[in-house]
């Protein structure tokens, strides 16, 4: 099978590989420990991607800098326009080796799910999309909420790539990854899933 028709009915959905998530340099508050080190799966993740024809949509946040459109928990982190990926600044930039190309699509989100309060559902359904594969940071939260919304949503088969995907803690990852696969979610390494 041509890898254009194995994949046409696939979307993959990066998220939240920003610097203020994975780059330690960036001094954020919101550092997801483990992201640094999934770079080099998210990058070649992608690369799949593109050589296979996936729909690559690339799901970040970027806030107000007055930070009134963040979770209630973070508006703290918020004051005199700075903030975690602030639109505009170095911190809502994607990690290093990482970038959107023509084709590619960019999806703003404001909370956990990329699918909470976004036309992401409605986008993907007119394009005819009945598969996900999603990855990046962070398992429990970003990822794991998503997954849980494209279950409710009826997607076909959500496919998380386990060594493409960070938490704060390895144990954490794992018991995301176990809570996950309890309602049929795929979670192969990057390695199994490309076979």
């Amino acid at each position: 099978m041509a890898a254009a028709a194995k994949w046409s009915e696939t979307t993959m959905l990066v998220i939240d590989m920003q610097k203020d998530f994975v780059d330690p340099e960036m001094r954020s508050p919101l550092l997801v420990t483990g992201g640094e080190a999934v770079i080099p799966a998210v990058v070649e993740a992608v690369a799949v991607a593109r050589k296979g024809g996936i729909f690559l949509v690339w799901v970040v946040r970027e806030h107000d800098p007055s930070g009134r459109d963040v979770e209630l928990f973070c508006r703290h982190l918020y004051s005199g326009g700075k903030g975690p990926t602030v639109k505009g600044l170095k911190g809502a930039e994607l990690a290093g080796g990482l970038f959107i190309k023509e084709g590619d699509y960019k999806l703003v989100k404001t909370r956990f799910s990329a699918f909470f309060a976004t036309h992401l559902d409605s986008l993907l359904k007119t394009l005819g999309m009945k598969n996900l594969v999603i990855f990046g940071v962070q398992t429990p939260n970003f990822i794991r909420q998503t997954v849980y919304d494209a279950v409710a949503l009826d997607y076909e088969k959500v496919t998380v790539l386990t060594d493409a995907t960070a938490a704060a803690r390895p144990d954490i990852h794992l018991a995301s990854i176990r809570d996950m696969k309890t309602i049929g979610v795929e979670t192969p390494t990057l390695e199994e899933w490309r076979r």
